[in-house]
């Protein structure tokens, strides 16, 4: 029982429960399949209750990480397999290449000189692109450059190796396979956003002006795309009307037959941040109905008490795109007054709902959504988002309690 715990997943949940784990004296392995930690949370422009950005919690909690010696962190890293039992779990893990080690010092002279620009950016959902050596974002922790060895022309290349001042690029390493042993398991994997694209009705992935919740947050964040600029992806314009389509997706037996529980409030959250930062711009939000809790009510009547907002009640049956101009017209039915309605707008944003993130090598069980589910799995435990849909404060909660579950295991 003396053996470390294995943390899957470096997201908020992840690290909360690497940290709790350690701070009682404990040997953690904290391993995601990025080269960054932060997940989903790290995209975000900021979240709920407060409307913290990402750097107010993580970053506590990066120096929680760093000050603890019993964390050991192992980034672009998945499960392979899984053998043994409690308290003698023998994990097969997987290593991407290195191609850049611990001794960057994200001086930025590989990122000069590297000729190819037209990787997509991950971070950015894919809304930009960067060179082949990058850094993941400015509080990438670990904080140094990361290779992507699809785009990279690696040795036939070779031009960052040449100037890298530190000796930290390495364009021959290879998949590295280790053995670790543990006492436990947490998977908290997280989740990843429901594909837009599948949805027929509303053209999504044809009309370049549609773009996800998402995508949104990456648009609204000051380290985004557009440094905090919202922009229209056809043409680069500010929007002065933009529409939100709620349940896109969800709630719906051809898509996710489940409510996300999260998507009301983001784009309560998205259409204030939006507001704020063109007052003279419109919003408009369809919607079935809005579910927000607790502390979120409070936006809802802020939102409700906004002039420029306007709330309607009726699912969007269509979306469809001018092709001259790029604006979209959403179509819907106005529940309260029973007509059917045909609304314009300069960028349609969808609330797409989350699901669990594709992971393989569990040795658990899923619910019917996909979701996973520890069962009868004894010292194999799942956190946040990988077992449901919740909010960033439900998922720090249910992080502790899961990090109690692990230590007692281990007694």
């Amino acid at each position: 029982m003396s053996k470390p715990v294995l943390v899957v997943g470096g997201g908020i949940s992840g690290i909360t429960i690497a940290c709790e784990i350690a701070d009682v004296g404990k040997e953690v392995i904290l391993i995601e399949r990025e080269s960054y930690l932060g997940g989903n949370v790290m995209k975000m422009n900021n979240y709920f209750p407060k409307l913290c950005p990402p750097s107010c919690g993580l970053e506590i909690n990066f120096r929680r990480i760093r000050q603890n010696s019993r964390i050991t962190v192992k980034t672009e890293t998945i499960i392979k397999t899984i053998e043994g039992q409690k308290g003698n779990f023998r994990i097969t893990l997987q290593r991407e290449p290195e191609y850049v080690n611990d001794r960057c010092t994200a001086c930025g002279e590989c990122e000069k000189v590297c000729p190819y620009d037209d990787r997509p950016d991950e971070f950015n959902q894919y809304l930009n692109a960067t060179k082949c050596i990058f850094l993941p974002h400015e509080m990438s922790f670990p904080y140094r450059y990361a290779i992507d060895g699809i785009y990279c022309a690696k040795e036939e290349c070779g031009k960052c190796a040449e100037v890298c001042p530190h000796n930290a690029i390495n364009l021959k390493a290879e998949v590295v396979e280790s053995v670790v042993e543990a006492s436990s398991i947490v998977f908290a994997t997280g989740w990843m956003p429901y594909f837009a694209d599948t949805i027929e009705n509303y053209n999504s992935g044809l009309a370049e002006n549609i773009v996800t919740n998402v995508e949104m947050e990456r648009l609204l964040a000051p380290n985004g795309p557009g440094n905090g600029k919202v922009c229209r992806p056809t043409d680069q314009k500010e929007p002065t009307q933009i529409i939100f389509v709620q349940c896109a997706g969800s709630r719906d037996e051809n898509n996710l037959p489940y409510c996300s529980a999260v998507c009301c409030s983001a784009s309560l959250k998205q259409a204030l941040s939006f507001r704020e930062k063109y007052p003279n711009a419109g919003v408009k939000i369809f919607y079935i109905d809005l579910r927000v809790a607790g502390r979120n009510e409070d936006f809802l009547v802020k939102v409700q008490s906004d002039p420029g907002i306007e709330l309607i009640k009726g699912k969007v049956g269509k979306i469809t795109e001018d092709k001259v101009t790029g604006n979209l017209f959403v179509e819907a039915e106005d529940i309260m007054s029973g007509r059917k309605i045909r609304d314009e707008a300069e960028l349609v944003v969808l609330a797409t709902g989350i699901m669990p993130s594709i992971i393989i090598n569990t040795r658990l069980n899923r619910d019917q959504s996909g979701f996973l589910s520890s069962g009868q799995q004894e010292s194999i435990y799942v956190a946040g988002c990988a077992k449901k849909p919740m909010d960033v404060a439900s998922s720090l909660k249910d992080a502790t309690g899961v990090a109690l579950k692990a230590i007692q295991s281990t007694l």
